[in-house]
């Protein structure tokens, strides 16, 4: 009888994993059979409630890359995000910018393993959720974390992003 091994994991999740065991986490990139492009989709594939999923959305605050950490239970809003970011202006990044920020496509983007650093926020409503799933790279790839985990892992700045 043969050992069964699993597929490995695309590049971009690769890079994903690799960040994360190097920052001295041991969260797992998993695959999964059906897309996770949208909260919704990831909460079904993976039983969890659509607030523990951890979207990671690409704003441009005052022209500048802004990875936002949202609980999937809500939209950000964009007049709170920029109150607490101090920023004057805040847009959501047109898909070629997220792209080239991230080096990952929209639905699939990681908290961490992109070209270089990107300034990051966790939505503070993440705290209520003992496990947070987040995007693997691609979307159909996930990781869990804990809260604390995802700070450390982004160095992220922990901010209001909706009013409740």
């Amino acid at each position: 009888m043969t050992e069964q091994t699993a597929a490995p994991l695309p590049e971009r999740s690769r890079l994903v994993q690799e960040h994360v065991h190097a920052a001295g986490l041991t969260s797992q990139v998993r695959e999964l059979p059906d897309s996770a492009r949208t909260a919704v989709e990831a909460a079904a594939a993976l039983g969890c409630a659509v607030g523990a999923i951890g979207s990671s959305l690409l704003f441009l605050a005052d022209d500048r890359p802004l990875l936002v950490m949202t609980s999937g239970r809500h939209r950000v809003d964009v007049a709170v995000l920029a109150e607490s970011v101090g920023a004057g202006t805040v847009v959501m990044a047109p898909a070629a910018v997220v792209r080239e920020v991230t080096g990952q496509a929209i639905g699939g983007v990681a908290p961490v393993g992109h070209p270089a650093p990107v300034r990051t926020v966790i939505d503070a409503a993440l705290r209520d959720y003992d496990v947070i799933w987040t995007a693997g790279g691609t979307p159909h790839t996930v990781m869990p974390m804990s809260f604390d985990e995802l700070v450390a892992l982004t160095g992220g700045s922990v901010v209001a992003v909706a009013r409740n």
